[in-house]
Protein backbone atom coordinates (compact mmCIF):
# COMPACT_ATOMS: atom_id res chain seq x y z
CA UNK A 1 0.00 0.00 0.00
CA UNK A 2 2.43 2.54 0.83
CA UNK A 3 3.71 2.16 -2.99
CA UNK A 4 0.84 2.88 -4.04
CA UNK A 5 0.70 5.96 -1.92
CA UNK A 6 3.91 6.88 -3.46
CA UNK A 7 3.04 6.06 -6.69
CA UNK A 8 -0.39 8.28 -6.54
CA UNK A 9 2.09 11.61 -4.86
CA UNK A 10 4.29 10.99 -7.40
CA UNK A 11 2.20 11.53 -10.20
CA UNK A 12 -0.02 13.80 -8.45
CA UNK A 13 3.38 16.16 -7.61
CA UNK A 14 4.15 16.15 -11.22
CA UNK A 15 1.86 18.65 -12.17
CA UNK A 16 1.19 20.81 -9.27
CA UNK A 17 3.44 24.04 -8.99
CA UNK A 18 4.89 26.01 -6.27
CA UNK A 19 5.23 29.63 -4.93
CA UNK A 20 8.52 31.34 -5.84
CA UNK A 21 8.62 33.14 -2.66
CA UNK A 22 11.33 35.53 -4.78
CA UNK A 23 8.21 36.32 -7.61
CA UNK A 24 5.55 35.14 -5.63
CA UNK A 25 4.44 33.40 -9.13
CA UNK A 26 3.45 29.96 -9.19
CA UNK A 27 6.16 27.82 -11.35
CA UNK A 28 7.07 24.43 -12.27
CA UNK A 29 9.56 22.90 -9.99
CA UNK A 30 9.69 19.18 -11.68
CA UNK A 31 12.94 18.26 -12.72
CA UNK A 32 13.36 15.46 -14.99
CA UNK A 33 15.90 12.96 -13.10
CA UNK A 34 18.00 11.31 -15.38
CA UNK A 35 18.68 7.74 -14.09
CA UNK A 36 21.93 5.92 -14.06
CA UNK A 37 22.24 3.00 -16.54
CA UNK A 38 23.32 1.22 -13.77
CA UNK A 39 19.26 0.76 -13.01
CA UNK A 40 19.24 -1.23 -15.42
CA UNK A 41 21.98 -4.02 -14.96
CA UNK A 42 20.50 -3.53 -11.23
CA UNK A 43 16.88 -5.05 -12.89
CA UNK A 44 18.34 -7.56 -14.72
CA UNK A 45 20.12 -8.80 -11.34
CA UNK A 46 17.11 -8.70 -9.48
CA UNK A 47 15.20 -10.28 -12.02
CA UNK A 48 17.62 -13.08 -12.15
CA UNK A 49 18.04 -13.66 -8.13
CA UNK A 50 14.20 -14.30 -8.87
CA UNK A 51 15.12 -17.12 -11.09
CA UNK A 52 17.83 -18.66 -8.27
CA UNK A 53 15.08 -18.01 -5.88
CA UNK A 54 12.32 -20.10 -7.74
CA UNK A 55 14.76 -23.12 -8.19
CA UNK A 56 15.50 -23.23 -4.67
CA UNK A 57 12.34 -23.07 -3.46
CA UNK A 58 11.25 -25.77 -6.68
CA UNK A 59 14.05 -27.59 -4.99
CA UNK A 60 12.76 -27.27 -1.48
CA UNK A 61 9.45 -28.06 -2.65
CA UNK A 62 10.39 -31.19 -4.29
CA UNK A 63 13.15 -32.90 -0.97
CA UNK A 64 9.61 -31.39 1.17
CA UNK A 65 7.29 -33.42 -0.47
CA UNK A 66 9.87 -36.78 -0.81
CA UNK A 67 10.08 -36.13 2.88
CA UNK A 68 7.57 -38.32 4.28
CA UNK A 69 9.04 -41.25 5.54
CA UNK A 70 12.02 -38.91 7.15
CA UNK A 71 13.73 -39.72 10.05
CA UNK A 72 13.03 -36.45 12.45
CA UNK A 73 16.60 -36.47 13.93
CA UNK A 74 17.98 -36.79 10.46
CA UNK A 75 18.53 -33.14 8.82
CA UNK A 76 17.40 -32.71 4.92
CA UNK A 77 20.12 -32.57 2.04
CA UNK A 78 20.99 -28.89 2.36
CA UNK A 79 23.35 -28.93 -0.57
CA UNK A 80 21.17 -28.17 -3.51
CA UNK A 81 18.99 -25.59 -2.10
CA UNK A 82 21.73 -23.72 0.04
CA UNK A 83 23.05 -22.74 -2.99
CA UNK A 84 20.24 -21.78 -5.08
CA UNK A 85 19.59 -20.06 -1.91
CA UNK A 86 23.13 -18.58 -1.70
CA UNK A 87 23.28 -17.57 -5.39
CA UNK A 88 19.75 -15.29 -4.62
CA UNK A 89 21.61 -13.73 -1.26
CA UNK A 90 24.59 -13.06 -3.20
CA UNK A 91 22.57 -11.44 -6.22
CA UNK A 92 20.13 -9.12 -3.53
CA UNK A 93 23.23 -7.63 -2.01
CA UNK A 94 24.89 -6.92 -5.19
CA UNK A 95 21.28 -5.39 -6.23
CA UNK A 96 21.56 -3.60 -2.80
CA UNK A 97 25.13 -2.14 -3.70
CA UNK A 98 24.09 -1.65 -7.04
CA UNK A 99 21.55 0.79 -5.73
CA UNK A 100 24.24 2.59 -3.44
CA UNK A 101 26.54 3.37 -6.20
CA UNK A 102 23.08 4.72 -8.46
CA UNK A 103 22.51 6.84 -5.76
CA UNK A 104 26.20 8.26 -5.69
CA UNK A 105 26.26 8.60 -9.39
CA UNK A 106 22.74 10.64 -9.25
CA UNK A 107 24.65 12.94 -6.26
CA UNK A 108 27.79 13.40 -8.47
CA UNK A 109 25.52 14.41 -10.84
CA UNK A 110 24.30 17.08 -8.91
CA UNK A 111 20.49 15.30 -8.36
CA UNK A 112 20.43 14.78 -4.40
CA UNK A 113 17.89 14.43 -2.22
CA UNK A 114 16.25 17.78 -1.55
CA UNK A 115 17.64 19.23 -4.88
CA UNK A 116 14.06 18.63 -6.40
CA UNK A 117 10.83 17.43 -5.86
CA UNK A 118 11.43 14.95 -8.57
CA UNK A 119 15.00 13.69 -7.29
CA UNK A 120 13.10 13.06 -3.51
CA UNK A 121 10.80 10.86 -5.20
CA UNK A 122 13.96 8.80 -6.92
CA UNK A 123 15.12 8.44 -3.41
CA UNK A 124 12.16 7.80 -1.75
CA UNK A 125 10.88 5.38 -3.97
CA UNK A 126 14.36 3.46 -4.58
CA UNK A 127 15.62 3.85 -0.75
CA UNK A 128 11.68 2.19 0.18
CA UNK A 129 12.73 -0.29 -2.31
CA UNK A 130 16.06 -1.24 -0.85
CA UNK A 131 14.60 -0.92 2.57
CA UNK A 132 12.34 -3.93 1.87
CA UNK A 133 14.31 -5.81 -0.02
CA UNK A 134 17.47 -5.78 2.78
CA UNK A 135 14.63 -7.39 4.85
CA UNK A 136 14.35 -9.93 2.00
CA UNK A 137 17.88 -10.79 2.69
CA UNK A 138 17.82 -11.00 5.97
CA UNK A 139 14.96 -13.39 5.75
CA UNK A 140 17.01 -15.68 3.21
CA UNK A 141 19.57 -15.79 5.53
CA UNK A 142 17.47 -16.91 8.50
CA UNK A 143 16.10 -19.65 6.06
CA UNK A 144 19.49 -20.98 4.84
CA UNK A 145 20.48 -21.03 8.58
CA UNK A 146 17.46 -22.90 9.12
CA UNK A 147 17.83 -25.42 6.31
CA UNK A 148 21.26 -26.34 8.21
CA UNK A 149 19.64 -27.25 11.21
CA UNK A 150 17.60 -30.42 12.25
CA UNK A 151 14.06 -30.35 10.73
CA UNK A 152 12.07 -31.44 8.12
CA UNK A 153 12.36 -30.90 4.72
CA UNK A 154 8.45 -29.90 4.54
CA UNK A 155 8.96 -27.78 7.35
CA UNK A 156 12.26 -26.08 5.75
CA UNK A 157 10.43 -25.98 1.99
CA UNK A 158 7.64 -24.03 3.71
CA UNK A 159 9.72 -21.60 5.12
CA UNK A 160 11.58 -21.11 1.50
CA UNK A 161 8.51 -20.78 -0.21
CA UNK A 162 6.80 -18.25 1.87
CA UNK A 163 10.11 -16.15 1.42
CA UNK A 164 10.19 -17.28 -2.07
CA UNK A 165 7.03 -15.12 -2.81
CA UNK A 166 8.31 -12.07 -1.19
CA UNK A 167 11.29 -12.09 -2.81
CA UNK A 168 9.41 -12.61 -6.34
CA UNK A 169 7.12 -9.35 -5.09
CA UNK A 170 10.60 -7.94 -4.43
CA UNK A 171 11.72 -8.00 -7.59
CA UNK A 172 8.19 -7.10 -9.53
CA UNK A 173 7.93 -3.83 -7.58
CA UNK A 174 11.15 -3.14 -8.61
CA UNK A 175 10.53 -3.52 -12.30
CA UNK A 176 7.22 -1.90 -11.49
CA UNK A 177 9.07 1.19 -9.80
CA UNK A 178 11.65 1.63 -12.15
CA UNK A 179 9.30 2.11 -14.66
CA UNK A 180 7.23 4.52 -13.11
CA UNK A 181 10.45 6.48 -12.84
CA UNK A 182 12.08 5.67 -16.31
CA UNK A 183 8.40 6.55 -17.93
CA UNK A 184 6.64 8.51 -16.08
CA UNK A 185 9.05 10.89 -14.66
Amino acid sequence: MIFISFTSAYVVRQGLPTLDMRTGALVLDWLPVRLPGLLFINTFVLLLSSVSMELARRQAAREGAGATNVIADEPPRPADKISWLALTIVLGVTFLAGQWVAWRELAASGFSIASSPSSSFVYLLTGTHGIHLLGGVVALLAVGVASLSRGSAKSHAVWLDVTGWYWHFMALLWVYIFALLKFVG
